[in-house]
């Protein structure tokens, strides 16, 4: 079995010399340390529930990037498997679901005793009068329309969990 080259040296050579160097500049880091600071700082969870995968794993990526701890849901269903045995801060709701719509699903959130707390910021492609509305008289927090300004859907995410005092 041959070594894999890169360059003149080989990659447990060029891993080794990197582990003398951070050893030199006292830059070694234990395993623990690592798992903190690479663990999320932001103990907040957002669920984002949006039948769209790109519309989830955008949402998805601005957040993470923000040190969220993000999850997904792409109709009613997956957001009740989440909500029964996980702790959210926010949710980030579609209107046009598979099913049962965004509208219902937030009716039933803010009807609900112990979830009816849990900011509900609509995110939305439907953006009449007429469908924010709607959206307030279901019980949402927040109203943002697609398409987004990043910063925008930020701000409206730290609003709602400064107010809630996530």
């Amino acid at each position: 079995m041959s070594k894999k080259r890169y360059g003149d040296q080989s990659f447990s050579r060029q891993v080794a010399a990197l582990n003398k160097k951070a050893v030199a500049q006292s830059k070694v880091v234990n395993l623990k340390d690592y798992r903190e600071v690479a663990a999320p700082q932001n103990s907040k969870t957002i669920l984002v529930v949006d039948d769209e995968l790109v519309m989830r794993n955008a949402i998805k990526r601005i957040f993470e990037k923000e040190r969220y701890r993000v999850l997904v849901a792409k109709d009613a269903m997956e957001l009740s498997k989440i909500i029964e045995d996980t702790k959210l801060d926010l949710i980030l709701l579609d209107i046009n679901l598979p099913w049962v719509d965004g509208y219902e699903l937030c009716s039933l959130l803010k009807a609900h005793p112990t979830l009816k707390h849990l900011p509900v910021a609509f995110v939305s492609g439907n953006k009449t009068e007429q469908d924010v509305k709607r959206g307030f008289e279901s019980g949402c927090d927040e109203y943002i329309t697609k398409p987004f300004e990043v910063d925008e859907i930020q701000q409206a995410v730290s609003q709602l969990l400064l107010k809630n005092g996530a």
